[in-house]
């Protein structure tokens, strides 16, 4: 696996099958020849989880991809934002070898359709909700959001069957609106003080990162982000409601 172990190093479980499998074995080549084809799975708190951490990386790389290519062009500029990101998510060492394994991914035509599918019948939800927070995360790394950016963004939301409510929370924890702490505990700003308390352990529940505690400890540090949002949005309300 020579200059990709950070991030295939993590096992290879579904990925090495379907278009993300195509994609995989064109960049990589013969690192098929030494991954197991058995599933590696883990346990948490009673539950068996088919995704690995290379299986979330890599889902994670070709999607980053899918989006930078939304507008039809990658600029040097754009990849150094990237890179910056993955810096901070996951250290120099493994943000190198993951722009090198992005470089080759960006040189191929992506099934984008196809890849969520795969990725939806395969990946648990709670997963899926970190994915798609990276995204948000990595286009919006210039500080801008593209809108051909995020048409894709959304496209591979629907694709990977996440619901609505759930795009919009993690969409209004990069791009604000007036009642984006609503949107992000997904209530609206009729709701009442008890509805509001429900609906934050709910989404506090959801977004914890122990429910991606399976894939390693660097994403779960990054899935903290996303239980930071929920907490700061139900605090902001608190303070405008005067509620204890």
């Amino acid at each position: 696996m020579g200059k990709y172990s950070k991030w295939i190093g993590g096992g290879l479980g579904w990925v090495m099958g379907g278009p993300l499998g195509a994609i995989l074995g064109f960049v990589v080549g013969s690192v098929f020849d030494n991954a197991s084809s058995s599933v590696a799975r883990t346990t948490y708190r009673g539950r068996t989880y088919a995704t690995t951490t290379g299986d979330f990386t890599i889902s994670l790389l070709v999607l980053v991809a899918a989006v930078m290519k939304a507008d039809g062009r990658v600029v040097k500029t754009e990849l150094e934002y990237v890179r910056a990101f993955l810096v901070r998510q996951f250290g120099q060492e493994a943000a190198r070898e993951a722009l090198v394994l992005l470089r080759d991914i960006l040189k191929q035509n992506i099934p984008v359709a196809d890849v969520c599918r795969q990725i939806s019948r395969n990946m648990e939800y709670s997963s899926r909700l970190q994915l798609m927070h990276m995204l948000f995360g990595i286009s919006g790394a210039d500080g801008t959001f593209q809108d051909q950016e995020l048409r894709m963004i959304e496209r591979i939301s629907g694709f990977m069957s996440i619901s609505v409510s759930d795009f919009q929370s993690i969409r209004n924890m990069f791009i604000k609106s007036a009642d984006s702490e609503y949107k992000i505990l997904e209530v609206d700003k009729s709701a009442t003080s008890d509805e509001l308390k429900k609906a934050y352990r709910r989404m506090a529940r959801k977004y914890h990162p122990d429910t991606v505690s399976h894939l390693g400890d660097e994403i779960r540090v990054a899935a903290e982000e996303k239980f930071k949002e929920v907490n700061e949005a139900y605090e902001k309300i608190k303070k405008e409601r005067n509620i204890d």
